[in-house]
């Protein structure tokens, strides 16, 4: 029990099991059902799709294998903004953490709740707003009004869950391990009848849709379009860097955080190649297709209800609640520590350094990203936040990795629980990987780099404000 004279604190509650939890939970969301279809409609053939995901899932494990050895050695609340800080400097951490705020985690919430809400909708229709409101457009770029029935139910899931997790992190973690528990069961029951009684056929995994087909494998075209399907991938593997924000509040955080990163990553791996090789196999490319064409049409969904009829799509519409929804849960937790950690080095709005006296969270931070989630949510559609997102968490994944290389340097004697499998080649490969993608990012997606970037630098006048504000609150 706290004592009177006594500063509310973060309580480190959080096992390795809880950890790996937290890890599959923040990833296995939307992703899983929506992304085949715009990665089918980029590349044409089932074939590169499915080899599109492994190859994904590789580069993110490479990632997991790198970043880890950062993680374990500086395992407190706040990720990226604490490696960054003894990397780089004070202003690098604050642009992370100003992008995770502004584009990347708010990004990702404001995601995986829209995919909630679209699902909701494939079983209760939700109300819509005249086209002549809906048809009013900001800049040219975003539609607030437009497909407001899933933007008002996905603001409300934003708001319900913030106010959740308010009351503790054990409690979020305690509701998306049931719900990790029955989203996996249900995944292996859809890949297991979708290979028996799908009415699929191996040769839908060798027919093309010529329409799409990006060309020979060698062009540049080919290399772009490759790429442009990867990004969609890697939305649905973002997320497995957040936990390293519950640092302070995982037990023996050195050693169970990077085990749980890399466990994490490959049991998700496993998951999303055999999912979408079922996907692929149960129907042809050209209707997996059509799927991305048809707003708020999820592809899982067709694919089940091609062989269980109406019943399977309704199973399959509550399947996705349940995974988006333990999604947004995990997904809603760790950035406020982020905050909070950056509020306690006076480089962030102050009211996000208060911890709640009785549930030892950073309230007031979460409060906070709902708000600006909310906003997210208004914005855009699904994919031009999911590829935003993407775009800016690969500059900060690649400095991550490229700090194992300077702190191996700087610091060759420091303490390092966990050492980065396969250095120096591992870590070289994710870093020139992160490189290429950001480069064809902005030359296949103009919009949504921009985008990205203005954001994170929308934080550049804030930082002078409050480093001159604060030149003496922790200078390290």
């Amino acid at each position: 029990m706290m004592q009177p004279d006594e500063k509310p604190g973060l309580i480190r509650s959080l096992g390795l099991f809880a950890t790996f939890i937290l890890v599959v939970s923040s990833v296995i969301g939307s992703g899983v059902y929506k992304k085949v279809a715009p990665m089918a409609a980029e590349l044409g053939s089932p074939l590169l799709v499915i080899f599109a995901w492994v190859a994904a899932g590789l580069i993110t494990l490479f990632g997991a294998l790198s970043n880890a050895e950062v993680a374990s050695m500086m395992a407190g609340a706040g990720g990226e903004y604490v490696y960054f800080k003894r990397i780089y400097n004070r202003f690098f951490a604050f642009l992370f953490g100003w992008s995770c705020f502004t584009v990347i985690r708010s990004s990702a919430l404001a995601s995986i709740a829209y995919v909630f809400s679209q699902s909701f909708n494939n079983l209760v229709p939700l109300p819509e707003l005249p086209d002549s409101i809906a048809a009013i457009n900001l800049f040219g770029i975003f539609t607030p009004f437009d497909n407001f029935g899933v933007k008002a139910l996905t603001i409300f899931l934003v708001v319900a869950l913030t106010f959740f997790n308010i009351l503790g992190a054990k409690t979020g973690e305690g509701l998306s391990r049931y719900v990790l528990v029955a989203v996996t069961i249900s995944i292996i029951a859809i890949i297991v009848l979708g290979l028996t009684i799908g009415g699929g056929s191996a040769a839908h995994l060798t027919t093309t849709d010529s329409s799409h087909f990006p060309g020979t494998w060698n062009s540049l075209i080919f290399l772009q379009h490759f790429f442009a399907a990867m990004l969609a991938a890697f939305w649905a593997f973002e997320g497995w860097s957040s936990i390293g924000y519950l640092g302070a509040e995982i037990k023996n955080a050195n050693r169970n955080l990077p085990l749980a990163l890399v466990g994490g990553v490959l049991f998700i791996m496993a998951v999303y190649t055999a999912i979408n090789f079922t996907y692929l196999y149960v129907l042809p490319v050209d209707k997996i297709i059509e799927a991305h064409q048809t707003q708020n049409t999820i592809a899982a969904i067709a694919v089940v209800q091609s062989f269980l009829g109406n019943g399977g799509a309704i199973f399959m519409s509550v399947l996705i609640l349940f995974t988006t929804f333990g999604a947004t849960n995990s997904t809603v937790m760790p950035p406020p520590r982020l905050y909070y950690a950056m509020a306690k080095d006076g480089l962030f709005f102050k009211l996000a350094s208060y911890i709640h006296p009785r549930y030892h969270t950073p309230s007031k931070a979460l409060l906070l990203q709902a708000v600006w989630a909310s906003l997210l949510v208004l914005s855009g559609s699904f994919d031009q936040l999911t590829d935003m997102l993407v775009f800016a968490s690969f500059i900060f994944y690649a400095a991550t990795t490229l700090g194992v290389f300077i702190l191996r340097v700087k610091e060759p004697e420091a303490q390092r629980p966990y050492k980065a499998w396969g250095y120096p080649v591992v870590p070289a490969l994710f870093i020139l990987f992160c490189l290429a993608l950001v480069i064809i990012t902005f030359t296949t997606k103009p919009r949504e780099a921009l985008l990205g970037v203005g954001l994170t630098l929308t934080g550049v006048p804030f930082w002078y404000f409050w480093s001159r504000k604060n030149k003496n609150i922790n200078p390290d």
